[in-house]
């Protein structure tokens, strides 16, 4: 209901939206097995069902406009790290219903793209070098894969990407090339990730898992959580 509110407010103020873009989301880092139920549901909740929240309020206006819809995945669907299993799921998650979605709007002249995003330089990864398999997978990656790319840098592929209503945006662009490998990922993550876990300690693999970044601590730690309504800033 605050989503569609939102929405008529969009409308009211400014006329029916023609680009929606779902970017909110939220990470928890540590072991499934020591992640709090609530809070794995959470992650699910604003990434996946917040994502899809946002479609369906901002539908009504992309029917109006013939508009553009935006789904922020991320690399982190190419390959499901070990200590992230809420967050990978649902971003695994969110690429799969932005699919299902763009098939079933073509026919109405709704356009709906992806973006994958890897490295991004905000307030969720600002403790990146602290968590122990994501520090091991990126210094497993070659300097340029684990370089981490500005926010703005990153808008502006977004905003390229919207203006040409492509289908997939990758940032950074060289990650397209990886699409044709993503059968291998799998096998590539559970490689590096067991050499990492295997070498912390079971105090450290007993941890309770935390949430990562200010505005998903934030939003953990706020008294109203509708998972109708995620507000999060931006993220990979």
């Amino acid at each position: 209901p605050a989503l569609r509110g939102a929405a008529d407010c969009v409308r009211d103020r400014l006329g029916p939206a023609s680009v929606v873009v779902a970017n909110a989301g939220i990470a928890a880092a540590g072991s499934f097995a020591h992640t709090d139920a609530a809070l794995w549901n959470r992650v699910i909740a604003v990434n996946l069902t917040g994502s899809a929240a946002t479609a369906r309020a901002f539908l009504p206006h992309l029917l109006t406009t013939r508009g553009h819809f935006l789904q922020v995945a991320s690399t982190a669907s190419f390959g499901s790290a070990p200590m992230m299993s809420a967050y990978c799921a649902s971003k695994a998650g969110v690429e799969f219903f932005a699919q299902a979605l763009r098939n079933e709007l073509a026919p109405t002249g709704v356009t709906v793209g992806i973006a994958y995003l890897h490295w991004t330089g905000t307030g969720m990864i600002e403790d990146l070098d602290e968590h122990p398999v994501l520090r091991a997978l990126r210094a497993h990656q070659p300097a340029f894969a684990g370089r981490v790319h500005p926010p703005g840098q990153v808008a502006a592929w977004l905003t390229r990407s919207i203006a040409r209503r492509a289908p997939t945006v990758y940032a950074p662009p060289w990650l397209r090339f990886l699409q044709p490998l993503r059968p291998v990922f799998p096998y590539a993550v559970s490689y590096v990730s067991r050499r990492a876990l295997a070498r912390l300690s079971p105090a450290d693999l007993a941890r309770e898992a935390g949430v990562l970044g200010p505005g998903g601590r934030a939003d953990w730690g706020a008294e109203d959580r509708s998972p109708a309504l995620p507000v999060t800033p931006p993220h990979t």
